[in-house]
């Protein structure tokens, strides 16, 4: 069957070259954005359950813009002060870019990784004398702790946000040739919205390990799969998918 439609279940993008937008130009396709998952704050008491004192750490590991934003809110319901003597170690440019919404970038000590976690590893090496926290969800990737706990650095968890299910009753009577999922929680989020989802003649594209493993646990069956090294990213493989049914 021809693919005329696709849902991709992240925020439409943002910027204006995104490959995305090509496929529909090129490949003659409707593709529409729409959040599965959303974030929710945690509220600063359940936070202090988890018998964390902000004051006692000298660095703070940023792995995304919702720890940037969750740290910092939670700091001021905390009534704590961020002292200008902390050190951030941020996993990207652009996770270190976006934390100039809270800081004078130019007065504070920031390290910036290269994009993954394990390539800020070697930054937080050269400081590991330093009393780490790390902001996280409510789903936190093995690797970091296993990681840090490699390291022998002092480092401890805070849990201030997570991932919830978002509503997605007004797609009911919607159907799409393609669903785009980047996580188990996407998937997670499509099952817990419809129940007796029947799969049928939708095609399912799954990105990365984690997702594939979650996709199949529920009895779907995957149709796109990337990253691969002949398509390493998910609008590549919807090109070449889409290349051989549209033909």
């Amino acid at each position: 069957m021809k693919v005329k439609t696709i849902l991709v279940s992240q925020p439409e993008p943002k910027v204006e070259n995104s490959p995305y937008f090509d496929l529909v130009e090129k490949q003659k396709v409707k593709i529409d954005f729409r959040s599965f998952i959303h974030v929710e704050g945690i509220e600063s008491k359940e936070v202090r359950k988890q018998k964390i004192d902000f004051s006692e750490y000298t660095a703070v590991i940023l792995t995304s813009r919702n720890a940037v934003d969750h740290y910092f809110r939670v700091a001021e319901e905390m009534r704590f002060k961020v002292p200008d003597s902390m050190k951030y170690f941020c996993q990207s440019e652009a996770v270190a870019y976006y934390l100039q919404k809270y800081v004078v970038y130019r007065k504070r000590k920031i390290y910036v990784g290269k994009r993954t976690f394990p390539e800020l590893v070697p930054l937080i090496k050269k400081y590991k004398n330093e009393k780490f926290l790390l902001p996280s969800s409510d789903k936190l990737k093995p690797l970091i702790p296993t990681t840090l706990n490699e390291l022998k650095v002092t480092w401890k968890e805070a849990t201030l946000y997570k991932t919830v299910v978002s509503d997605l009753s007004d797609l009911a009577d919607v159907s799409y040739d393609i669903l785009v999922f980047f996580s188990p929680s996407g998937i997670d989020s499509l099952l817990k919205n419809f129940p007796k989802f029947i799969q049928d003649e939708t095609r399912i594209a799954v990105f990365g390990n984690t997702t594939i493993k979650a996709a199949n646990d529920a009895g779907l069956r995957i149709d796109i799969k990337a990253p691969s090294p002949e398509t390493p990213s998910m609008t590549m493989a919807l090109k070449k998918y889409i290349n051989e049914v549209n033909k």
